[in-house]
Parts: structure tokens; C-alpha cells; sequence
């Protein structure tokens, strides 16, 4: 009898200890990236830019409060924020108090679908068919019902009031140390809220140096981007793949790009241009799944350096 229990028995306990470990410690267990990439215009100075995406935050979350709090110490040069602040809609003044020392800088912010809209008990199979189908969020699918809206509005005038860019489908500019630096953002792609059209054109003369800042890096918007010779797109969404399997990566990515390319830096080329991609991971989860495996939750400086 014992014998015939032990290989099960042993296999519950093993998937016990990975989710204790996945939920308990690795999805908690922040940290910081540090990355540099050479975009910049020759003899420009370097500039420091801290980018923050995902929180997805949820009352109670003091440990994710005081880390994102102690990020401020970096003293970036601006602060570029891809989405996803919320995993609750009573979140807000959480992520306000978490965020408020990094609003002391300069700063830009797009939206992505969990600030819009609240977050509903999902089957995590579903992100591989969707990956399977070529069909994620209301990309090819019908569209949602019955969703919870968010008190989007408060966190926005709050950014806002900070004086943080809001790069809803528009352009803004951040002078830093005498550099004008112009940020060009889309809102949602993976609720099919992004207006290329209103943006098209690519960088301004005018201006020492341009990125591009969207939440979900769709290969639509990405292909746009590098088309319009945008050096770098800031993206975050894909959480990493969240649940990844150590030596191989990610299994999806909760868009149309590919795994390879689900985190971190990489490029992307379009129309016979390439530009610098970075995609955060993220440092939340929806607060239905909040485990991470092999992915912790991080933010990322990085540092643009003159191109060689």
C-alpha cells in the first residue's frame, strides 16, 4: 500500500512546495534590472529612465508599497510608467502612496486594460489557447460583458497633477538638463484602444531624442513604431510569461509577440528599419494568480547611452 501511494503522494507534495514557493516567495521577491542601451545622438548625455509596470496592485500589498517607495533613491532622470497599476479597484490610494516619491520626478504614463477594468477569475489554460487560436484580449475575440470598471479617472488626474505626461494616443515633452526629449505613447493595444494614426510620422527634428511607450507590444504597433524609426519602444504587459519553466523560458506572452523576446531587451525590425525593444515583466500579478515561477516581479533602469 505504501508503495502504491508514494509516487503521488510525492508529486502532490512537490506541486505544494512549488506554489508556496511561487506564491508566497518568488512573487514577492522584487527586483531591479539595470540595462544599458546605446540609442542616444552622438555626444549626448547619458539619461537615466526607471520604468515600472504592472504593479497591479491590491489593498494590502505594504511589501510591493514600500519597494516601489524605495526606487525614488535611484534619482532617475524621468520616469516612464507602461500600465497596469491596478488589481483592485478599491487600489488606488495604494498605488498613489507607492508611486508618490517617484512623482517627484519628471514622468510619463500610458494605461493598459487592468486600469480600465477590474480583473475577473480566469482558467490560466486559456493564455495557451489564445496563443494556440492567435486570438488574445479583444484581438479576434467578441467583446467583454459584464466587465468591472475601474476609477480610472482619479489615477490619472493624480499623474497628472504631478505633472507626468499623459500619453494617451499623443505626444508630450520632458526638458531634462536642457535635452527635450519627446515621448510619443498609444494607449491599449490589447483592448484595441491604440490610434496609430494620431501619432504617425515618427520623431520631430525638433527634439534631442524620441521613444516610443505603449503597455501591450502588439507586432502592429511595434512594426509602426520601427517604421516611423523610433530608436527604442518601452512595452511591459507580458508579465514576463509569468509561469516560466527554468532552463527553456516562457510559454506565452499574452499577445502576438513571440517568447523569445517576453522580457528584457531586444530589437525589432520593420520596413527595413530596427529599433531597441524593452519589455518589462513587471512587478504584480492579477490577483487571481498570484504566483510567479522563474520570473520574479522586477523594475528596470535603464541607462541611454550614445549610439556606437
Amino acid at each position: 500500500m505504501r508503495a502504491q501511494y508514494g509516487v503521488p503522494l510525492g508529486i502532490l507534495a512537490a506541486g505544494a512546495a512549488g506554489l508556496v514557493y511561487a506564491a508566497g516567495f518568488e512573487a514577492r521577491s522584487f527586483r531591479l534590472r539595470r540595462i544599458t542601451v546605446p540609442v542616444l545622438p552622438p555626444g549626448m548625455r547619458p539619461l537615466r529612465v526607471l520604468q515600472v509596470s504592472d504593479i497591479h496592485m491590491v489593498s494590502g500589498q505594504r511589501k510591493k508599497q514600500r519597494w516601489l517607495q524605495s526606487l525614488a533613491g535611484l534619482r532617475p532622470d524621468f520616469v516612464i510608467n507602461t500600465g497596469d497599476n491596478l488589481s483592485d479597484p478599491e487600489g488606488i490610494p495604494e498605488v498613489l502612496d507607492a508611486l508618490g516619491p517617484l512623482m517627484e520626478f519628471p514622468g510619463a504614463y500610458v494605461f493598459g486594460s487592468n486600469d480600465y477594468y477590474g480583473p475577473k477569475l480566469r482558467n490560466p489554460a486559456r493564455y495557451l489557447l489564445e496563443k494556440a487560436s492567435g486570438r488574445h484580449g479583444l484581438n479576434g475575440n467578441p467583446p467583454a460583458v459584464a466587465a468591472i470598471h475601474n476609477p480610472w479617472e482619479d489615477l490619472r488626474d493624480s499623474f497628472d497633477a504631478a505633472g507626468w505626461l499623459n500619453l494617451t494616443n499623443t505626444r508630450g515633452t520632458l526638458k531634462i538638463e536642457g535635452s527635450s526629449i519627446e515621448l510619443t505613447g498609444l494607449d491599449d493595444p490589447h483592448i484595441k484602444r491604440d490610434r496609430y494614426a494620431r501619432v504617425a510620422g515618427g520623431p520631430s527634428e525638433s527634439h534631442d531624442f524620441s521613444l516610443a511607450v505603449v503597455h501591450a507590444p502588439y507586432l502592429r504597433v511595434l512594426d509602426a513604431f520601427t517604421a516611423d524609426a523610433y530608436p527604442l519602444i518601452l512595452a511591459g504587459h507580458t508579465h514576463g510569461g509569468q509561469l516560466c519553466i527554468p532552463f527553456y523560458g516562457a510559454l506565452v506572452t499574452n499577445c502576438d509577440l513571440d517568447t523569445d523576446r517576453v522580457k528584457g531587451l531586444s530589437t525589432h525590425t520593420a520596413e527595413g528599419r530596427t529599433s531597441y525593444l524593452h519589455v518589462s515583466a513587471g512587478c504584480g500579478t492579477n490577483r487571481y494568480t498570484p504566483v510567479r515561477f522563474a520570473c520574479p516581479p522586477e523594475a528596470t533602469l535603464l541607462t541611454l547611452v550614445g549610439r556606437e
